[in-house]
């Protein structure tokens, strides 16, 4: 039988390399030999160099452990083709069979797959030391070798580029059991996660716009934004020195933004997140537990996998004992505080920026930047704590890693947890301090007209007339965009220019391979056994792809959380949030994807049967939304104080029905500094208090409830301010009860889930009985 093109003979050769890892194990012939690891180094011809030394070490350490190893020399490099042997796999199945965590499992029940294979060596590669004591990670970090990677199998990832990871397959569903049969169950139960979330923000993100078309309705009619647009107010100073009293007639356009997202549907839409957030979580125990349960992992043991793996690899080994130092974790609160004090001290910094900048900006020379310095001043603001984000991001993972180092906790799942807990705790604050200044201080610690609070020997901020809530929707949209969409530029095309520049290497080899495939590639039977050239190609192929580590899919994660604390803390002052979540995690699911597949070498498969300490922090998250957006709407928007207006202080308070009732309301909001004030003169120089029309003014308007002639709170400031604390609380305990009923009505396991456990259970106690009973008639 002879093959026409090399193609043919590569396919030939793949579609048998991919039905080994589905066949019952048999003792492998040289034709059916595949790997499961590569190991990659620099080429050294002298023999006495530490490197080579300590490589040679290492790889007959795995030769003790009956690991087959084939070198190849290419070019500068040296390439080790690892391969377990059958023994090794048949010890993890029956070790699997007997632990207490198996019901029924899946790798008990079948053959061990490629999947398996790579999880078992990728544990063994890495617990295996030289003489000097050092492992496979340290060698790495001491360039002993430059890479270690596992092969894409070409006829599955074939088929998943067809079924999943493409553009045109962007609106169907995942192939989530073909991912798990070839990325393991965490990768698996990322993207059953990802598609959950993204099915389930599509009313979020609908109501949202429900909300924002509200406001929009009434754009042009309401009447606040009617009396800001007509106003003949003229108010106080921005800024020292340089900057003169203003009309409030010129912010029309400000106002009329801050009502789209400051209005009464607001208040309902952030009680309809807060509760969404734990009908998601609720719901996705219930669509996890179906999966897992069908993957046969439901009462799958971390713990105990690990001890299995550490008998595999090393039949003598012992325990690593739980170890547990009070002075240990004084050292790594003490070192977390700290950490979340330059955290937050930078957020400090980021206000400051903006104190400074905003009166530097309206001295500019640009007349657009005079007459908008403080909308600027708020844009650069949340540019420049998007750049913070950026290098705090490598800054946060660096002290996670390093504070894990001194936990010493006993099993990578530990470590794992660990610093999770601690990269997201980082993350958030670093994320969210500027977002938290924006929300609740911005414009509450700035003073008064001969009592102004200056940083920098610059006023603090000060809020618009029409609210702060548009500041905080300015912040949070600048930072979502930006992070969004420039994280996912760079994630893609980096993987995919280092795919297209390694592209030429592999045309070499195959035009160099294709009279070696017609002849010495073929034993006496026909069929195909790979040379060294076909094998250096494949193992190239992969070789060129962007590396990828146990930080990959971690990353993703880390992601979509953030995403998901964006969509529900601060959502009442952003109702279009879930909408761009959905556009992003729509077209994010196939960015993923064929990165995974195509771009990336093979993350090594992990078995789970959960997301982890995730659920944990979206259940943290789920409790901020609801505190969060309460405050939100008490203390930042104004919904608080027109309420108050409308029923106490308004028109309709004294039964009128012939005017709006909240006509007034802008004025009442509006407090008087009269210049003649000495201290108010000390604030306000002569030329400041001259209007454009070059007319000299002697009062000017702020925003706040005092009175005009000593500057002390009114009693409308404690009445506002003690219906904002009544209804934070009123609408905190009614959503937190929300939650609570909606957790309960919402069980973790459908029905379906607990009945076919109940049935694995019972046929895994016959199928022992039946065991038990041969045994006895055998040895009888």
């Amino acid at each position: 039988m002879f093959f026409k093109t090399v193609e043919e003979n590569i396919e030939l050769w793949d579609r048998q390399k991919d039905s080994y890892d589905t066949e019952p194990l048999l003792p492998l012939t040289p034709t059916q030999r595949t790997f499961d690891y590569v190991l990659v180094a620099d080429r050294v011809d002298d023999d006495m160099d530490q490197r080579v030394q300590r490589q040679t070490a290492f790889i007959q350490q795995l030769e003790k452990k009956n690991i087959t190893v084939t070198r190849i020399t290419h070019d500068d490099k040296v390439f080790f083709g690892l391969r377990a042997p059958h023994e090794t796999f048949e010890d993890y199945k029956y070790l699997l069979k007997v632990s207490d965590s198996c019901n029924w499992c899946g790798d008990v029940r079948g053959s061990v797959t490629q999947a398996t294979r790579i999880r078992i060596v990728n544990f063994i590669l890495h617990q295996t030391f030289i003489n000097t004591g050092e492992n496979l990670e340290e060698l790495l970090m001491k360039d002993v070798f430059e890479t270690v990677f596992c092969l894409h199998e070409r006829k599955k990832q074939k088929q998943l580029k067809k079924k999943w990871a493409r553009w045109s397959a962007l609106f169907t569903g995942q192939p989530v059991s073909d991912v798990k049969c070839y990325f393991g169950e965490k990768v698996a139960l990322y993207y059953l996660w990802l598609g959950w979330y993204t099915k389930l923000l599509v009313p979020a993100a609908a109501l949202g716009v429900v909300v924002f078309l509200y406001g929009l309705a009434f754009f042009n009619t309401n009447t606040l934004i009617k009396e800001v647009c007509q106003s003949n107010i003229i108010m106080c100073p921005r800024c020292d020195k340089r900057c003169t009293v203003w009309h409030l007639s010129d912010t029309c356009t400000y106002a009329k933004v801050s009502h789209l997202f400051d209005n009464e549907g607001t208040v309902a839409f952030a009680m309809f997140m807060a509760v969404w957030a734990t009908l998601f979580l609720e719901l996705w125990k219930r669509h996890r537990a179906r999966h897992v349960s069908k993957w046969k992992v439901y009462d799958w043991c971390e713990e105990e996998e690990e001890l299995i793996l550490e008998i595999v690899n090393d039949p003598n080994c012992k325990p690593k004992q739980f170890r547990h130092s009070y002075l240990r974790s004084a050292l790594v609160l003490i070192l977390v505080t700290l950490m979340l004090m330059l955290i937050i001290g930078l957020a400090h910094a980021l206000v400051v920026f903006r104190v400074v900048a905003a009166p530097l900006m309206s001295e500019g020379s640009w007349e657009f930047i005079r007459d908008h310095a403080n909308t600027v001043a708020v844009m650069l603001g949340a540019v420049l704590h998007y750049l913070t984000i950026q290098i705090m991001t490598r800054v946060n993972r660096w002290v996670s890693l390093k504070l894990c180092e001194i936990e010493k906790t006993n099993s990578f799942a530990a470590t794992e947890r660990s610093f999770t807990v601690k990269m997201f705790t980082f993350q958030f604050f670093t994320l969210f301090s500027s977002l938290f200044y924006v929300a609740f201080f911005l414009g509450r610690i700035n003073g008064h007209p001969g009592d102004y609070v200056r940083i920098a020997g610059c006023r603090m901020e000060e809020c618009h007339p029409s609210g702060c809530l548009t500041d905080l929707f300015i912040q949070m949209a600048v930072i979502m965009l930006l992070k969004q969409t420039l994280n996912n530029i760079f994630e893609f095309t980096v993987p995919w220019l280092k795919s297209c520049l390694s592209r030429n290497t592999a045309k070499k080899l195959q035009r160099k391979c294709g009279h070696c495939y017609r002849k010495a590639c073929r034993d006496e039977e026909g069929r195909v056994e790979p040379c060294d050239i076909c094998k250096l190609r494949d193992w190239l192929r992969n070789y060129h792809l962007a590396n990828t580590d146990a930080f990959s899919l971690f990353n993703e994660f880390l992601e979509m959380v953030v995403q998901f604390s964006f969509t529900t803390i601060f959502v009442a002052a952003f109702p279009l949030a879930p909408l761009l979540a959905l556009m992003n995690n729509i077209f994010e699911i196939r960015l993923d994807a064929i990165k995974m597949v195509r771009l990336e070498r093979r993350l090594v498969p992990r078995k789970t049967n959960d997301i982890g300490v995730w659920t944990k922090v979206l259940e943290v998250i789920g409790v901020l939304a609801v505190i969060a957006n309460g405050l939100v709407i008490g203390v930042s928007s104004d919904f608080i104080p027109r309420l108050v207006f409308r029923y106490h202080y308004g028109p309709c308070a004294n039964g009128s029905t012939h005017t709006d009732c909240m006509q007034g309301y802008i004025n009442d909001t509006l407090s008087t500094a009269l210049v003649t004030h000495p201290a108010v003169r000390r604030d306000f120089l002569p030329h400041q208090m001259v209007t454009d029309n070059g007319i000299n003014v002697t009062q000017c308007s702020y925003r706040d409830y005092r009175s005009d002639e000593d500057y002390t709170l009114t009693s409308q400031f404690w009445l506002v301010l003690a219906v904002r604390f009544a209804f934070v609380i009123l609408f905190e305990h009614v959503v937190v009860v929300c939650k609570f009923v909606a957790a309960w009505f919402v069980p973790n396991n459908p029905i379906q889930v607990k009945n076919d456990r109940l049935h694995d259970k019972l046929a895994r106690l016959k199928e022992e009985l039946r065991e038990m009973k041969r045994t006895k008639s055998t040895e009888v």
